[in-house]
């Protein structure tokens, strides 16, 4: 595992955004499709020990993923994602909001952008998160920092185990 890959999380309250960039040792393709597969991103998307479920997953533009966090206790916390821009390999951009079980969502939600570029055999993502409400990103941050940091870790090394195939 290379340890001198770029990882930044910075949050600008003030502009109620977070920005992520985090650099993985694997190729373009192989990163894009642990973003845009659900049967990739079920494997690294929920910290431990939580999982995650895909429902169902339609990536394109007004397409949507429906998935869930699911705890040890069995305990579920649904999540909607409409896409709602996509160009292949460098980005893609969703709305996303937390939801009960019958996909009703509880707005306000959040605007997430990903973009992704290579070099040199590594992959750099950025992610720009930009929250409509100031007070669901003071209520969401602590946990959510976390979390983030522990699924981009996953990633790595799902990424790692991947590549060695």
């Amino acid at each position: 595992m290379n340890t001198n890959l770029l990882f930044d999380f910075t949050v600008d309250k003030a502009a109620k955004t977070v920005y992520i960039t985090r650099e993985f040792d694997a190729g373009l393709s192989l990163v894009w499709d642990a973003f845009t597969k659900a049967e990739i991103l079920d494997q690294w998307l929920a910290p431990k020990p939580w999982t995650s479920k895909t429902k169902y997953m339609d990536f394109k533009v007004g397409g949507k993923r429906f998935y869930a966090m699911v705890s040890p206790e069995g305990l579920e916390r649904w999540v909607i994602q409409e896409y709602t821009s996509i160009s292949p390999q460098t980005n893609f951009k969703m709305y996303n909001a937390f939801a009960d079980a019958a996909e009703n969502p509880e707005l306000p939600g959040s605007e997430w952008d990903h973009s992704f570029s290579e070099q040199d055999g590594k992959t750099k993502v950025s992610i720009v998160i930009y929250n409509e409400s100031f007070e669901r990103l003071e209520r969401l941050l602590d946990g959510f920092t976390q979390g983030m940091k522990m699924a981009l870790g996953n990633l790595e090394n799902l990424l790692a185990a991947l590549s060695k195939k």
